[in-house]
């Protein structure tokens, strides 16, 4: 679908009352949700969306704050900590029969590729910034990654 295109459709939808909008072409499905306080998200679409049975009720507040008291902090890990630099898409391999760039008990020096993320279809190499062994990897090949999130532990 042409960006232009796109553009145009997201704007009929925030400018209307329409909430939700699924548009199907040769090229693909596109499928545009208006969400609350007039923001507007285009997603593709895989599969036919899963629609409910009921409404779902809230959970009472009290609840929530339980649930945030139970929760344990994050781990600290030891060691230097490699992270994304990027929202992508994780590999661990440069195609998916070859061997991974690294596994655990790896020795790695400064420079040396640790795995790929591909963001909008460009693969990005993510190099090692300092020497030593990968005693983590967190990574799971295939799965998509947030900006931030630790990739491996290098002690």
């Amino acid at each position: 679908m042409d960006l232009r295109k796109l553009k145009t459709l997201i704007d009929l939808v925030s400018e209307s009352h329409v909430s939700e909008l699924e548009i199907t072409e040769a090229e693909g499905k596109v499928r545009i949700v208006k969400a609350v306080a007039g923001m507007v998200a285009a997603l593709p679409v895989a599969a036919p969306p899963a629609v409910p049975a009921a409404p779902v009720a809230a959970p009472p507040l009290a609840a929530l704050n339980a649930g945030q008291e139970q929760a344990a902090p994050p781990v600290q890990e030891k060691g230097f900590v490699v992270k994304s630099p990027m929202v992508g898409t994780f590999y661990c391999a440069a195609s998916p029969g070859a061997a991974p760039f690294v596994q655990v008990g790896s020795q790695v020096k400064k420079g040396d590729t640790l795995c790929i993320i591909e963001a909008m279809k460009i693969l990005n190499e993510i190099e090692c910034e300092k020497a030593g062994t990968v005693v983590k990897v967190l990574g799971e090949n295939g799965q998509a990654v947030e900006y931030g999130q630790p990739l491996f532990v290098i002690e």
